[in-house]
């Protein structure tokens, strides 16, 4: 994945700022902090926290310097939150789904076409069932998470077989998926055949039609050049997907409350920014990837539900989940299952 500032900043609309932290002051840093995500430095999550780590520098007087490492560079998510865990890395953002593997409650937003609109998730993750997945992730005794979430957003599916305007259009499409059991499932019950892979492997994989597709936010399939090796883009809005922005318990404990209260109202009033930022970003490249000669279709999302519903994917998620979080789910979202 590449996206260039200019490429951000034409689709964001907001004015390049610094990238780090400025030399305001001199004197060594109290309290050395270090925050990575797997995204390029240029992409929205990694602008705002850059820019949330020079604010917070600023308003504790240099006593907090957080250092932002973009793009996997401590590792992979699965690395990163391992050092989370064991206090070698304080911050680090990561999507529920892939959360889920420790904290199975966590992948509850990636349910399969739950969420109609922005209005339901953010009501859903500002509200209690973020509340809940929050609560969740504390009882791991080692993480937390802050309490507003990251976007990533809505995911789509491309492909280079045919458009996806209904379920039976996805039958024998075999579809690249993260190795996630949630993206199995759901693929699985629309008749794809989901096979999962890491990122790395998706261009070179679609290139020679290793799978006829794969699925992620519009953001993502434009960065990473996907209109190069995929003819259709279908609007299938079948997941919304996020950032927990996740901190080590024992060491943001060791900030002073007054440290604790700056950072903790910085990482909240960036995510507000960032999800602004991402969603005008995604609202404008569809007509980029149509002029890179991409065709684009929207889809009704009701087929693709009942389809669920008659495979069962519905019920077997709420028995995995429980009738609490999927109580708090549908709070939201009305009746799935």
């Amino acid at each position: 994945m590449t996206f260039t500032r200019r490429d951000f900043i034409k689709h964001a609309g907001i004015a390049a700022l610094p990238l780090v932290a400025g030399n305001t002051f001199a004197q060594t840093a109290e309290f050395n902090m270090k925050f990575g995500s797997n995204l390029p430095a240029t992409h929205p999550l990694n602008i705002h926290a850059y820019k949330m780590a020079s604010k917070i520098k600023l308003e504790t007087k240099g006593r907090v310097d957080i250092q932002v490492f973009p793009y996997n560079q401590l590792g992979n998510d699965t690395d990163m939150l391992s050092q989370l865990r064991s206090g070698a890395l304080d911050f680090m953002t990561l999507s529920p789904l892939i959360l889920g593997s420790l904290v199975p409650q966590a992948q509850i937003n990636g349910v399969g076409f739950a969420f109609k609109d922005y209005k339901q998730v953010w009501a859903a993750m500002d509200g209690e069932l973020g509340a809940y997945v929050r609560r969740q992730i504390a009882n791991t005794g080692t993480i937390f998470a802050f309490d507003k979430i990251w976007d990533n957003g809505y995911r789509e599916v491309t492909n280079s077989v045919r458009p996806i305007n209904k379920p039976d259009d996805l039958k024998g499409i075999k579809l690249r998926t993260p190795p996630g059991p949630m993206w199995v499932s759901l693929f699985k019950a629309l008749g794809a055949a989901p096979t999962p892979l890491n990122f790395a492997e998706v261009y070179s994989a679609l290139q020679s039609k290793v799978v006829d597709g794969q699925e992620n936010p519009l953001a993502i399939i434009y960065t990473a050049k996907l209109y190069e090796v995929q003819k259709y883009c279908s609007m299938t809005n079948h997941m919304w997907d996020g950032y927990w922005f996740m901190g080590n318990k024992k060491l943001f404990e060791q900030l002073p409350p007054d440290l604790q209260a700056i950072v903790t109202r910085n990482v909240a009033e960036s995510a507000i920014m960032q999800r602004a930022d991402v969603r005008k970003m995604n609202d404008g490249l569809q007509t980029d990837l149509k002029a890179k000669g991409m065709g684009i279709n929207e889809t009704n999302p009701d087929p693709f539900r009942e389809k669920l519903r008659q495979a069962g994917f519905y019920s077997e998620w709420k028995a995995k989940f429980g009738e609490e979080a999927w109580s708090l789910l549908e709070k939201y979202t009305g009746k799935l299952a």
